[in-house]
């Protein structure tokens, strides 16, 4: 038996046989193309193929998120893009073939992206070599690539996955992904998540496992356990079924409360068997476009989403632009994590702000929506911001249009500083939302995209846990409610370590909810209170995972 690490991308256990799949196109030698008019038709029917390939996909993702499925819909507006088929046209007029003309093209742009310095651009390569590779695929009609006709318990194992790539699995016989490249936040592993099935990236050596050899993809923890023993797999499966067997755990403690996170309105329909949404993460509305959306377009989304949950909360975070979240009309920035991302933004664009603001009060009369402000570091953010949803109140009341007096105004905290200073932001905020996620990166000084230091990115590590606990402290003591959302409150060696710190409020992937509430349901407070106890102890992540993978996980 082999312990394998790698990056935890998408949640779940699965248990199965290897199938490496390698994907492979016939070699192309011609410089010269032989007929200009045949290689033009190979070109058109090429893009018009793969165009309508992609729109299948979509429509099968769309099954999963309506968000995921704009990734791939993406791809068909760059192939259809006139700047890449009018350049197409000029290198095979001027002698190239079809392929050649393709390849060029796009392995141009490529090495653009490549040369730029910010980790999000970088990870949109994929994107363009996934397209590279369907059109020349689709021009040579050489490509073999079959990721449906799999059996049953399969894990498919692969160098790289590209979002097209996904849309093909078979999601009834495949239990797992291990691939070697990728990241968190690329666009396989955002559709992976959406489709339920676990996958760990960042394997190396991973298409070294052996052909129908058994093997665990532990995705929650980021583990690969290859030929494991019958033990193991027996502990796995208990695991698995203590997850999903609704007759193996207690009713679940109303007390708590499991909410989801989503990008669209479309998303809130798979929430609607959680106690809400604790995160809407507005800032997808504004991707993808020249120009931001109105504040009538932004009304009718949130207008929706609110009348669709009914009564239930609706957390609606201000734009978190920057960072990863790159838009057309965001100036590009050396180091965009640390730059103007998210409020920082909002309050140098104050008419950007204002227009957002102004949408979500006036949707507010439709449901339980409370206002989220993202990336807060300072008590003059918050400040400034207020005075801001202030004025959006004192025009709408001016203008006679109806909106919650009363509405609910939160933080995101998910800096070191927000962190250090939660006594003093809990007098400033109506409720806190603990980004656990980008708190660990920060704390850490570590990016968990990057295999090479990914392992010092844990929400295990000493100061983390410290921080989130005096967070929720802090929000206890001033008796304004705490959330926390991100992979970890969904992950059942955290959960009864949140429990203990005294949060109440989960928020997670829709596809996690039902899984968090029977975690939630296995603990009592005096149980998770001697586990955190020891836990709290402990001087180091290896120290608190290995004891809390042998008391929880039993491997």
């Amino acid at each position: 038996m082999k312990i394998i690490k790698g990056i935890a991308v998408s949640d779940g256990i699965g248990t199965g046989k290897v199938r490496k799949i390698i994907r492979t196109f016939a070699e192309q030698n011609e410089k010269n193309s032989i007929d200009k008019t045949t290689e033009l038709k190979k070109f058109e029917n090429a893009v018009e193929k793969f165009c309508q390939k992609t729109a299948e996909r979509a429509k099968k993702i769309r099954k999963f998120s309506v968000d995921d499925a704009k990734i791939l819909e993406i791809h068909i507006m760059i192939a259809k893009d006139k700047f890449f088929t009018e350049k197409a046209d000029r290198l095979i007029d001027g002698g190239l073939s079809a392929v050649l003309a393709v390849e060029q093209i796009l392995s141009e742009s490529i090495e653009t992206l490549t040369s730029a310095n910010d980790n999000y651009t970088k990870q949109r390569i994929a994107d363009i070599t996934d397209i590279k590779n369907e059109l020349i695929g689709a021009i040579s009609g050489t490509e073999k690539l079959d990721l449906h006709s799999v059996p049953k318990n399969t894990v498919l194992v692969l160098s790289d996955i590209t979002p097209s790539m996904t849309a093909g699995i078979n999601t009834e016989n495949t239990v797992g992904i291990i691939a070697e490249k990728g990241s968190f936040v690329s666009h396989s592993a955002i559709i992976l998540r959406s489709m339920g099935i676990p996958a760990v990236f960042g394997v190396k050596d991973a298409l070294s496992l052996t052909e129908d050899s058994r093997v665990i993809v532990d995705g929650t923890n980021g583990k690969i356990i290859s030929q494991p023993n019958n033990d193991t797999i027996k502990n796995y499966n208990v695991r698995q079924k203590n997850i999903l067997n609704n007759n193996t755990v207690p009713k679940y403690n109303r007390d708590y409360k499991v909410l989801c996170n989503i990008s669209n309105k479309e998303d809130s329909v798979k929430s609607l068997t959680s106690d809400g949404v604790g995160l809407f993460r507005t800032e997808f509305l504004f991707m993808g476009r020249a120009l931001p959306p109105t504040e009538d377009e932004q009304f009718e989304i949130y207008k929706q989403t609110a009348l669709l949950l009914n009564g239930k909360p609706l957390n609606i975070r201000t734009a978190d632009i920057g960072g990863d979240k790159s838009v057309n009309y965001l100036k590009q920035e050396e180091n965009p994590f640390l730059g103007c991302r998210a409020v920082r933004y909002s309050l140098k664009n104050r008419d950007f702000f204002i227009t957002q603001i102004r949408a979500i009060l006036r949707a507010s009369i439709f449901g339980n929506i409370k206002i989220l402000l993202p990336f807060i570091t300072t008590v003059e953010e918050v400040r400034d911001c207020k005075l801001l949803i202030d004025k959006a109140k004192s025009e709408l009341k001016a203008e006679g249009v109806a909106f919650d007096r009363q509405i609910k105004v939160g933080i995101m905290i998910e800096t070191p500083s927000a962190g250090l200073i939660a006594d003093l932001l809990a007098d400033e905020a109506d409720f806190f939302s603990i980004g656990s996620n980008d708190l660990a990166a920060y704390i850490t000084a570590c990016d968990r995209n990057n295999s090479e230091v990914s392992n010092l990115y844990s929400v295990f590590q000493p100061s983390v846990l410290r921080l989130i606990r005096y967070i929720i402290e802090c929000g206890l003591k001033k008796g304004i409610p705490v959330e926390l959302c991100g992979e970890s409150a969904a992950d059942p060696m955290m959960i009864p370590l949140l429990i203990s710190f005294g949060l109440k409020n989960f928020s997670v992937h829709p596809l996690a909810t039902e899984k968090t509430k029977k975690q939630i349901s296995q603990w009592t407070k005096t149980d998770a209170d001697k586990i955190a106890g020891t836990v709290m102890d402990m001087k180091t992540e290896e120290e608190i995972y290995n004891y809390l993978k042998s008391v929880l996980l039993t491997i």
